[in-house]
C-alpha cells in the first residue's frame, strides 16, 4: 500500500485506534506499537497498543512522565527518537523496563496538533532497524492524522 494510501485508510478508522494500530504495524512491517496521549495532569497516557506488550510492562507505561523514555523525550524534544537496537542502547534514551519488550528496532515520533505536542506514536520490531527518515515523517504525518 502507498503512503498516500494508508493516511486515507488511518484518516477513515482515526477513531478506532486497533485498527490503526494494525495498519501502522502492518505498513511499517512492526512487531509492536503504542499510542499515548497527553493527559491535563501532564502525564503521556496509554491510549492504544498493539503486538502483544507483556501485562507487566502495559503497567509501567500506562503513565510516562514528558521527558522520560523514548515516547515522553520524543514529546519533549518534538521530534523523532530512533533506536536501531533498544536492547543494547547506551544513548540512555530508553527506560530500562522498555528492554522487557524484547523489541529490538524502535521508534517514536510526538503527535503534533497546531504548534503542540499532544502525544506520542510508538512502534518497534524484534529485529535491529533503524527506521528511516523518510518513515519518521510518515509516523509524525499519521500521528497529525489521528490528532485532527
Amino acid at each position: 500500500m502507498s503512503d498516500s494510501e494508508l493516511l486515507d485508510k488511518i484518516s477513515k478508522v482515526a477513531g478506532d485506534r486497533a485498527k490503526v494500530m494494525d495498519l501502522v504495524l502492518a505498513h511499517f512491517d512492526a512487531d509492536t506499537g503504542t499510542i499515548h496521549v497527553l493527559g491535563p495532569d501532564g502525564l503521556l497516557h496509554l491510549e492504544a497498543w498493539a503486538g502483544g506488550i507483556p501485562e507487566p510492562l502495559l503497567d509501567v507505561i500506562r503513565t510516562i512522565p514528558v521527558g522520560k523514555g523514548i515516547a515522553g523525550l520524543a514529546v519533549q524534544r518534538r521530534e523523532p527518537v530512533n533506536l536501531c537496537n533498544l536492547q543494547t542502547d547506551q544513548s540512555g534514551d530508553a527506560r530500562p523496563a522498555a528492554r522487557a519488550t524484547g523489541v529490538q528496532g524502535s521508534i517514536c515520533v510526538p503527535m503534533i496538533a497546531g504548534a503542540t505536542a499532544v502525544g506520542a506514536l510508538g512502534i518497534a520490531t524484534r529485529r535491529e532497524r533503524d527506521f528511516t527518515g523518510d518513515e519518521a515523517k510518515l509516523l509524525q504525518q499519521v500521528g497529525r492524522v489521528l490528532v485532527s
